[in-house]
C-alpha cells in the first residue's frame, strides 16, 4: 500500500508545491525522476527570470547603487525590513553589508526585524502596520537608506515605513513582486524593482539577486574589492 496520502487529504497549497506526488498515483520508482524534472524546471525558470530582471533593470540597479554609495560615503546607514521570508531576506541583506568578506568594506546596516522584543512590543502596543515606521522614525535620519522587501507589494507596514522614511529624508529602495502592488503607485520611492512573477519562491530568489548586485556595485562605487568576493556572497 502506498505511503502517499490521498489527494483529498492534502491541503491544496501542498499539492501546488509538489504536484508530482498528487496528480496521479505515485509509483516509488518514478518519484526520483519527477523530483529531478521539477528541480530542472524550477532552475530554468529562475534563470530566465533573473535574466529578464537584469535586462529590464540594469541601469536602475546601477543608479541605485551609486546613490547608496553616496549615502554610505557621507556617513549614512542602511535599514532593511520585510515580513515572513522577506524578513529573513532583509536580515541577510543587512548582514551582507555589515559583515562582508575580508576583502570588502563593512558598512553600517540594521534589519528592523532582528530585535524580537522591539517588534513584538510595537506590534502589541502600537499596531503591526507601524512596526517598521516607528523604528525608522526613532532611528532614521536624513542621509540614511531604507530598503524594504515584499513579494506582494501590498504589505501595509512596508508602505507605511517608506512614507515615514521619505519624511525623514532617507533614500527609499523597494523590491516587490507581481505588478508591484501598492508600491507601484507610491510616489515617495526613489527606486523600485519589480520582479514580474506570480511565484513567491521565484520572486524571492530574484530579489536576492538584485540585493547582492546592489551590494557589489555599492562596494565598487566606494572603491571596495567586491569583484574578488563574489563567490562568498550569500
Amino acid at each position: 500500500m502506498s505511503d502517499v496520502p490521498r489527494t483529498s487529504d492534502v491541503p491544496s497549497g501542498v499539492q501546488e508545491l509538489y504536484p508530482f506526488l498528487y496528480q496521479r498515483p505515485a509509483e516509488p520508482d518514478a518519484v526520483p525522476a519527477e523530483v529531478a524534472r521539477a528541480a530542472r524546471d524550477k532552475a530554468a525558470e529562475i534563470t530566465a527570470l533573473r535574466r529578464a530582471v537584469v535586462a529590464g533593470c540594469a541601469g536602475e540597479i546601477a543608479a541605485c547603487a551609486e546613490a547608496m554609495a553616496e549615502r554610505f560615503a557621507a556617513g549614512g546607514r542602511l535599514f532593511a525590513f520585510g515580513n515572513g521570508g522577506s524578513s529573513t531576506d532583509a536580515q541577510g541583506l543587512a548582514t551582507t553589508f555589515l559583515h562582508p568578506p575580508p576583502s570588502a568594506r563593512a558598512l553600517p546596516a540594521l534589519s528592523l526585524t532582528s530585535d524580537a522584543a522591539v517588534v513584538t512590543a510595537l506590534s502589541n502596543d502600537v499596531g503591526f502596520e507601524s512596526v517598521f515606521a516607528r523604528q525608522l522614525a526613532a532611528l532614521g535620519r536624513r542621509g540614511d537608506i531604507a530598503v524594504g522587501l515584499t513579494t506582494s507589494g501590498g504589505s501595509a507596514n512596508v508602505v507605511r515605513a517608506f512614507e515615514e522614511a521619505a519624511r525623514h529624508g532617507l533614500l527609499t529602495v523597494a523590491l516587490a513582486g507581481h505588478d508591484g502592488g501598492r508600491l507601484a503607485g507610491l510616489a515617495v520611492l526613489d527606486h523600485l524593482f519589480v520582479i514580474p512573477s506570480a511565484s513567491v519562491h521565484r520572486i524571492q530568489e530574484a530579489q536576492a539577486t538584485v540585493c547582492h548586485t546592489l551590494w557589489e556595485l555599492t562596494q565598487h562605487a566606494l572603491g571596495g574589492s567586491s569583484h574578488t568576493a563574489r563567490g562568498d556572497v550569500r
